[in-house]
């Protein structure tokens, strides 16, 4: 399992820098994981939600939000259920900017694909989507 978690972390720490070499306007990857989590589970949900998620502390995920809203790549309103409180939703700017990050990286991929096929890449993915799951349900709430 080691050996697995290990080579998960390297895929990791390689396709952040490849993502982050190919990405216009400055975005970062935590900002486009916040588009992309945003499109995933929808709409509306409040920062600390959304801090839970990416566990990272709150105060990180203000900082990456107040970002994004400054681009208008997202909106914060204010939450009816909590009048100090936010929500937080996805602009159709923000929608075009996660778009165009993910074409951004179709070179990368299209590099792979001679050595890694999208055949393989599908065989894999029942696999680490059940580790996925278990890590998320897993997890102690921050």
């Amino acid at each position: 399992m080691f050996e697995l978690f290990n080579e998960i972390g390297i895929i990791e720490q390689l396709s952040r820098t490849a993502f982050e070499a190919v990405m216009t306007d400055g975005m970062t990857l935590p900002q486009f994981s916040v588009l992309n989590h945003l499109v995933r589970v929808g709409d509306g949900r409040t920062p600390l939600a959304i801090a839970r998620a990416f566990q990272v502390p709150k105060t990180s995920m203000s900082h990456t939000l107040a970002k994004l809203d400054q681009a208008d790549l997202i909106e914060m309103r204010p939450n009816p259920e909590d009048g100090r409180g936010k929500l937080v939703f996805i602009t159709a700017k923000g929608r075009a900017a996660r778009e165009s990050a993910i074409h951004a990286l179709a070179p990368e991929i299209a590099q792979i694909l001679p050595v890694f096929t999208v055949q393989e890449a599908a065989a894999l993915l029942p696999g680490l989507r059940k580790l996925r799951e278990f890590l998320d349900k897993a997890r102690d709430p921050l």
